[in-house]
């Protein structure tokens, strides 16, 4: 485990996916769904069984319910923070928190997360406990939001701040980006790590609707030193102003979108696997037997 560094209030988080929870798997749940198909057919692509399965942020159970309806799990256990999502998961889920996971080790052959670690303090040591959850060549597949996601929204509320109120306050989470979580996955002990990332631009008819989604998801600032109280009604307008000014009608391919505005969402993917002999290991330095430039039938 690392030392603790408290970025996120989790009694807040908590409290944010108690609320969403209501939402049940509504419209404003399309990200995770969008999300959760994603990291299925990555599972696709990998031919093998896994007896028993993981998932941690399981929400209200869509990527649940698909998940038991394949025939390579056996056995699917779901976790949330939230116990009002973990009621409605399913028969196996439970209320658990993903920076002291409930498990024991060499426990899962299979564990996946799906947009939720990016609301945890520690996660090196929740990726740690993660890789010592699963099986010797046990798979970790997860998701979650990068630092690229809501650059708008952030924008937006950095020059409302300024303007109205002479100072800024965290209102947008700090996310990780794909080069720092190559290397978590690796300090975490994971064998053969992949990162990777994609972005999504969703269309809102107003800065104002974009904000209703982001609390109906339990998406909003849960920062532990942000600003208590609700954001002032000048801030708030000035806000929605600046974002309507610099943004509306832009989703990036050039097309008049009749006023709306976009909002970015970055989903990176990691993948990682728990050290086993059977697994394929790098060649020793000065091991190789054959010329780069032979194999590439070019000249040095």
């Amino acid at each position: 485990m690392t030392d603790l560094i408290t970025v996120f209030n989790r009694r807040t988080v908590r409290h944010h996916r108690d609320r969403a929870a209501v939402h049940g798997d509504d419209d404003s749940d399309f990200l995770f769904v969008e999300s959760a198909n994603r990291l299925l057919d990555r599972l696709d692509d990998i031919t093998r069984d896994f007896p028993l399965a993981l998932e941690i942020g399981c929400r209200t159970g869509h990527m649940g319910r698909a998940l038991r309806a394949r025939g390579d799990i056996a056995t699917l256990v779901q976790c949330d923070l939230s116990e009002a999502m973990a009621r409605q998961a399913g028969d196996m889920a439970l209320a658990a928190d993903e920076e002291a996971l409930p498990f024991t080790d060499a426990a899962f052959d299979l564990i996946v997360g799906n947009l939720s670690l990016h609301w945890v303090n520690d996660l090196p040591g929740a990726l740690t406990q993660i890789r010592r959850a699963l099986k010797p060549d046990g798979l970790f597949l997860g998701a979650m939001f990068g630092g690229e996601t809501l650059t708008e929204l952030r924008h937006a509320l950095t020059d409302a701040e300024i303007a109205e109120e002479d100072g800024l306050s965290p209102r947008v989470s700090p996310m990780a980006d794909v080069r720092d979580l190559g290397g978590l996955l690796q300090r975490a002990g994971f064998a053969l790590p992949v990162v990777d990332s994609d972005s999504l631009t969703v269309m809102y008819p107003d800065p104002m609707a974009l904000m209703a989604d982001l609390r109906a998801m339990g998406e909003t600032n849960a920062v532990a030193e942000c600003r208590k109280g609700f954001t002032r009604p000048a801030t708030l307008a000035a806000a929605v102003a600046r974002y309507s000014a610099l943004f509306a009608g832009d989703d990036g391919d050039g097309d008049d979108n009749g006023g709306k505005v976009p909002a970015t969402f970055q989903i990176i993917t990691l993948t990682g696997w728990a050290p086993d002999a059977s697994q394929q290991q790098p060649l020793e330095p000065g091991a190789a037997t054959t010329r780069l430039a032979d194999a590439l039938n070019a000249e040095e």
